[in-house]
């Protein structure tokens, strides 16, 4: 079994270059990959193309990168967290392309598969269809989508073991689990490596046949976007 084990997050993002396309895994702040989005932060990578369903708050996710001006353009589909998200877009200094969230989603899973493209009915008749191609299947106008293509993705997970396996908690499932083998490289950082073996094969969302490297995070935050609390009586 190939152990795709790294000793930290510097040996995890090696080959990540300016100008390169990733993907970043995650569900508002649920979910994605603390560590290696600080990280790509203390690189100083610059003109990066970022395919990620939100793009953080101001001051954390990906917000992170976007306060240095390290991301080129900005690939998402709900992006309203972001006070200098939005200032960086209206006033062009950040190239955006918003995309319908499911269809963001089935973009990632057909590169994941191997599939160049499909159809979708989300979108027609918005900008989102324009320059693209348009077929009719049983009485409905689809548009076609392109799959991603990335230099690298990364996710992350719960749990994952030495081989790549990985199992993910609750909303952290959303976006990582298609974004896994979407990209050239994929790396997995996870808040609990175990040995190859250890996991429950029932359990496992993806396999680490999907996976390229795997390191144990620390010191995760996991904040909340917007708490809500009741009222006190």
């Amino acid at each position: 079994m190939i152990n795709k084990k790294v000793n930290n997050v510097q040996d995890a993002l090696q080959g990540i270059e300016n100008g390169m396309t990733i993907m970043l895994g995650g569900f508002g702040l649920c979910g994605i990959p603390e560590n290696s989005i600080a990280e790509l932060v203390k690189k100083e990578t610059t003109d990066l193309t970022c395919i990620s369903n939100n793009a953080g708050v101001d001051d954390f996710g990906l917000g992170l990168l976007l306060q240095k001006r390290q991301i080129k353009k900005m690939i998402s589909s709900y992006v309203g967290e972001n006070a200098e998200f939005e200032r960086q877009m209206l006033s062009g200094e950040l190239d955006v392309e918003l995309t319908p969230q499911g269809t963001l989603a089935e973009k990632c899973r057909a590169a994941q598969a191997g599939i160049p493209a499909f159809f979708t009915p989300a979108g027609y008749g918005t900008e989102v269809a324009q320059g693209k191609e348009v077929r009719e299947f049983n009485g409905k106008m689809h548009i076609m989508e392109l799959a991603y293509k990335a230099d690298f993705a990364i996710v992350k997970a719960w749990k994952g073991d030495e081989a790549g396996n990985l199992i993910f908690k609750g909303t952290a499932r959303n976006f990582n689990t298609c974004m896994a083998g979407a990209a050239k490289v994929t790396i997995a950082e996870v808040e609990e490596l175990l040995p190859a073996g250890s996991l429950d094969p029932n359990e496992i969302h993806i396999p680490g046949i999907l996976v390229n490297r795997i390191f144990q995070g620390e010191k995760y935050e996991k904040r909340i976007e917007q708490r809500t609390v009741r009222a006190k009586n």
